[in-house]
């Protein structure tokens, strides 16, 4: 079984504003120390000034310095966009020319993208650009990692709310391009009753927790539900209510082979809790439809990718 909320993030999904705001602030880390007390009025790069004139065009190979999945190449315009703005040049006196798609292997030494333009707008925007391309292809190409680890198992890879704060739907898209799928985007997207919640209202087992989520329903008939368990007692109740969604939190194999039995397909079963990439292949054979892990974004690490120039 799957759900449409576990489709992967596409670039077309998501909205440019945030983007380019984030963008904005990347920049203005750079060019204005932004986030100090004291900071430069105006963008600011010393650095370029002994470029002169922006007439001055160059050529700067995207290369890619060791194996990896791409991921975050529509970014690098949007940053030279705004580093033009920031000073005061043409927009269109630059051109990228991709040379690859996000979510394609790239192998060392591949070229990525050409960018054509002013020298002294993409050496401001070089290390910028590199950050958010960096940051996304290391996530993609963890995920790619883990998913070839489950092997030819239906089980599908989810991540998880463990995101960098202000960076989650890239992050998330940048999981897609890796070859995995999306847990819940926020918490507006579904009702999620974890052991916290459950805890927290008192409503933990038996009669209680089934009317806990017959209660949800009926409050927000409009959104799936899914509930978090950790013992196998849990199960009962929470198929009695129908719910869209069960997470096995931390169960053993043994545990996951019996609540699989209890469940009978009824409903989509995730495993979650401390999964990590030695683990996969087991738990991708005992035949749940997902398995949810924070590693992805929080464990995935840069690859190198550098700027060349002539």
């Amino acid at each position: 079984m799957s759900s449409p909320l576990s489709n992967p993030l596409r670039w077309t999904d998501l909205d440019l504003e945030p983007i380019y705001q984030l963008i904005n602030r990347a920049l203005a880390e750079d060019g204005t120390g932004l986030g100090l007390r004291k900071q430069q009025p105006s963008f600011f790069d010393p650095s370029t000034e002994m470029i002169g004139s922006t007439e001055k065009t160059t050529t700067a190979s995207l290369v890619a310095r060791q194996d990896l999945v791409v991921a975050g190449l529509p970014l690098i315009s949007m940053v030279l966009e705004k580093v033009a703005e920031f000073k005061g040049i043409p927009p269109s006196s630059f051109h990228v020319h991709l040379l690859a798609e996000d979510g394609n292997k790239g192998y060392s030494g591949d070229l990525l993208a050409t960018l054509v333009g002013p020298a002294n707008l993409l050496l401001s925007g070089e290390r910028t650009l590199l950050n958010f391309l960096q940051h996304l292809s290391g996530i993609a190409t963890q995920t790619r990692l883990f998913v070839e680890a489950m092997g030819k198992s239906s089980t599908r890879l989810l991540d998880t709310r463990k995101t960098t704060p202000g960076y989650r739907f890239l992050e998330k898209y940048a999981v897609g391009c890796g070859g995995g799928y999306n847990h819940r985007l926020g918490l507006f997207d579904r009702i999620m009753l974890k052991d916290n919640h459950l805890s927290a209202g008192q409503f933990a087992s038996g009669d209680a927790l089934e009317k806990a989520i017959l209660k949800a329903r009926a409050q927000f008939p409009d959104l799936p539900v899914q509930v978090e368990v950790d013992n196998l007692s849990q199960i009962p109740p929470v198929l009695a209510a129908k719910v869209d969604f069960l997470m096995l939190d931390n169960f053993s194999d043994e545990d996951t082979r019996t609540a699989l039995q209890l469940v009978q397909g009824q409903v989509p079963v995730e495993l979650s809790g401390g999964i990590t990439l030695p683990d996969l292949a087991a738990k991708a054979a005992l035949g749940a439809d997902f398995i949810s892990t924070g590693a992805l974004v929080h464990q995935a690490t840069w690859p190198d990718i550098g700027l060349d120039w002539g």
